[in-house]
């Protein structure tokens, strides 16, 4: 039996440049930042006191009357629901419906939704008996149930995201949601796009949501010592490969992409943006909070891509150009991650690794955690379309050991060479998960 081929049929994004699937990509490949001082909550007294934070985001705006029904959503969901109908409307399903509900499935990698912060500080402070150094329950959860609401707590579960986008577009088939930290929308999409291949759906929506960007996120990185704390100079915090960089950036928003069998693409007249054409997991084994030094998962990811595409990294066309035409890096700007992900890379594709543009859009939106594997992937997508690829921004003075084409500063216009035919997407989390998708141009 022939296997069956997944393509990408829609495409939608919420970041901090924006929701417009172009205008994103332009305000990319300019270089742009949506790094700022955070505004959503009193972070003066933080060490790192600056994110990437989605403005003037409106769920009408996207929904319409259709945004009623998930008024009590987080707001990680409804960044969601909001990518989820930009790319259900690119790929042009009647009414923004799954064209054959129990054939089309939701597989997330969607995080915690936020915790209803003020009113549970306020509910424990209430409960505290200071004389006996102990909780009141009584005290506790009466504070509770007069200050906090019982659906807020509920959408803070975060497989309440896929529940919302089942119902939003009538897919009542394969429903999954995995957590595997900064790895985890990557590794959506991935199995995504097994289970297609497999004959248990026809359409995936597929993708990640996430924002940590309130106190506890916040001051949970920067206990690990994972952040920036360049407070004078927010914009040009996040430096990935830089050797001044300090840590990363933290951001927020969703990528949700349509992926389809491509008989079924075909049959009801839909355009082809891509094809997934390998996917590649792998575990660390390692530690839970540093990757393996050498890289040996990451590259393991790589290379099971690869070898699903049919790709020898090893090999070149007859100019000399590798089949692998950009890598979007990881690319946190952490010390550990960006020297371990160059030496992947250089694992991978030997003496031809300098050859392949390599870049980190975490310069640039920051860090969406969750969410960060779909939206880069939809900037490899891009990048075939148009055949540019975005820069590094803020890599000014290069890490002697991170030394390939990290295409710092300036996008890059690929065309001359032949466009991007392939494109790697690497995601890598907390916990050793390392998560590889290969997308390539559509072709019969």
């Amino acid at each position: 039996m022939t296997e069956r081929r997944v393509v990408i049929t829609g495409m939608g994004w919420v970041t901090p440049l924006g929701t417009d699937l172009d205008g994103v990509w332009n305000r990319l490949l300019a270089g742009e930042t949506g790094i700022g001082p955070i505004e959503r909550f009193d972070a003066s007294t933080f060490s790192t006191n600056f994110a990437a934070e989605v403005k003037d985001f409106d769920l009408r705006a996207h929904l319409g009357d259709r945004a009623d029904d998930h008024a009590e959503a987080g707001i990680s969901t409804k960044y969601a629901l909001a990518a989820a109908m930009n790319a259900v409307t690119q790929a042009g399903f009647a009414g923004q419906r799954a064209p054959d509900p129990a054939r089309c499935g939701v597989y997330l990698g969607a995080g915690e939704g936020t915790l209803d912060y003020d009113h549970f500080m306020a509910t424990h402070v209430a409960g505290w008996d200071a004389e006996s150094r102990s909780v009141d329950s009584v005290k506790w959860a009466k504070r509770a149930h007069e200050g906090m609401n019982a659906l807020l707590e509920l959408e803070q579960e975060p497989h309440l995201t896929v529940t919302h986008l089942a119902e939003a577009f009538g897919a009542s088939g394969p429903a999954f949601n995995c957590m595997t930290a900064c790895a985890a929308s990557a590794q959506a999409t991935g199995e995504a796009a097994e289970i297609i291949k497999r004959g248990d759906a026809d359409v995936m929506l597929a993708g990640g949501a996430h924002t940590m960007i309130h106190p506890f996120g916040m001051s949970g990185f920067i206990r690990l010592t994972a952040m920036s704390t360049r407070r004078d100079d927010p914009q040009n915090a996040s430096r990935p490969f830089d050797a001044a960089r300090d840590g990363f950036v933290m951001g927020e928003g969703a990528g949700i992409l349509v992926l389809e069998d491509l008989d079924h693409a075909r049959a009801r007249g839909a355009t082809i943006l891509a094809e997934v054409a390998g996917y590649g997991s792998t575990a660390d084994a390692y530690r839970i909070t540093d990757i393996h030094p050498e890289g040996k998962g990451a590259a393991g990811a790589m290379r099971q891509a690869l070898g699903e595409a049919g790709i020898d990294p090893s090999a070149t066309d007859a100019n000399g150009r590798p089949f692998v035409h950009y890598i979007n890096a990881h690319g946190t700007g952490t010390q550990e991650n960006d020297k371990t992900e160059t030496a992947a890379v250089k694992a991978v594709f030997g003496e031809h690794a300098p050859k392949v543009p390599f870049s980190s859009i975490k310069s640039m939106l920051g860090h969406l955690i969750q969410a960060a594997g779909a939206v880069e992937l939809i900037t490899c997508v891009k990048a075939i379309e148009t055949g540019w690829v975005p820069p590094t921004r803020n890599l000014e003075n290069p890490d002697p050991v991170c030394d390939l084409d990290y295409v710092p500063g300036t996008a890059r216009d690929l065309n001359p060479a032949g466009g991007v035919d392939v494109c790697l997407s690497n995601s890598f989390g907390f916990g050793g998960q390392n998560d590889t998708v290969c997308v390539r141009r559509y072709r019969d």
